[in-house]
């Protein structure tokens, strides 16, 4: 959660608050929320609903995701949320999912980037945006990006930008990790859920086509716990410091680097491991797995690791909003 008051084309946070809860976990067995993970979503909620009414809030959206499209008991979830802490959750499908995944990252594209690619490493899915700006005057990409709408696939925007394809896989770090949790050895199950990843891929354009990039001009931008950190691992931080990894960039030859430390270090290692930290440590190599894919599949110079996501994205889509209203 992200409290904030708009500051002209920004906002300053007033509060924030963050929790794992591992909603999705168990889903890909019942196909079902289970009580334990309701559970502890709804007492982070209740945490998130104290500070709202703290700070007097007025505009708000409270959004659900993938776990939540998926699980057949999220209606009752979402009731179980709204008795006890009288919050209203609104579960959005994967193509605002993606456009909010993309505003929150439009501030860390660079101007000389032509071509995007905008990752988002969930808990339940994964969404990937490819995002041509060549016809963009440089001055104007961020702009665009701010306004881009995926349903738009194909054609260009009043900016000139294109969402050349957008997908998103129904596998984030929890339930991939899920799905092959009863294989033994690191390796072997680290393997199989980046070719798992990779299969989920066929129908997205840019993978079908394996669009051809020149790496002066192309820029991934990643937003996600797995990659901040990945972020942090390669800063060796002992303790997190969200100015630091917030638009740091790094190589595919250094990421890979860093994951491939993880895989040395073995489960008990990673445990150990305080950069990693104890709410990421079970999840780090699923997020992992999914990032090797994309960089193997893609590799560039400019892994834009972005400590920002759908709140940020909802926070700007907000204050756009507002905006027209009061105009």
């Amino acid at each position: 959660m992200l409290i904030a008051k708009p500051l002209k084309d920004r906002f300053k946070i007033i509060d924030s608050f963050s929790k794992s809860v591992k909603l999705g976990s168990g889903l890909e067995e019942t196909q079902n929320l289970s009580n334990g993970a309701m559970r502890r979503a709804i007492s982070a909620l209740k945490i998130c609903q104290r500070k709202l009414d703290y700070h007097n809030v007025s505009h708000m959206r409270l959004i659900a995701t993938e776990a939540c499209r998926r699980a057949k008991n999220s209606k009752q979830f979402i009731l179980e949320v709204k008795r006890n802490t009288g919050l209203s959750l609104e579960i959005i499908p994967p193509s605002e999912e993606a456009r909010l995944a993309v505003i929150s990252c439009a501030p860390l594209v660079n101007t000389t980037s032509e071509q995007i690619l905008v990752i988002d490493i969930g808990g339940g899915s994964t969404e990937l945006i490819w995002v041509n700006l060549r016809n963009v005057e440089p001055c104007f990409r961020k702009k665009a990006l701010f306004e881009i709408k995926p349903k738009l696939k194909g054609k260009s925007d009043n900016y000139g930008a294109e969402v050349v394809d957008w997908i998103s896989v129904p596998l984030g770090v929890v339930t991939l990790k899920d799905q092959y949790k009863d294989v033994d050895g690191d390796s072997a199950q680290f393997a199989l859920m980046a070719c798992h990843f990779e299969e989920c891929l066929s129908t997205f354009k840019p993978y079908k086509e394996l669009l051809d990039q020149k790496s002066d001009y192309f820029q991934i931008i990643g937003t996600s716990g797995t990659i901040t950190t990945i972020g942090a691992s390669f800063l060796n931080l002992k303790k997190y410091d969200r100015n630091l990894v917030d638009g740091l960039e790094m190589s595919t030859a250094q990421v890979l680097t860093v994951i491939q430390n993880y895989l040395n270090s073995g489960p008990i290692g990673r445990a150990d491991d305080k950069t990693i930290g104890k709410d990421r440590q079970e999840l780090i190599m699923s997020g992992a797995a999914i990032l090797q894919t994309l960089l193997r599949l893609w590799p560039t110079n400019r892994l834009s690791i972005a400590d920002r996501g759908l709140r940020e994205g909802l926070l700007f889509s907000l204050i756009a909003k507002n905006k027209m209203v009061d105009a």
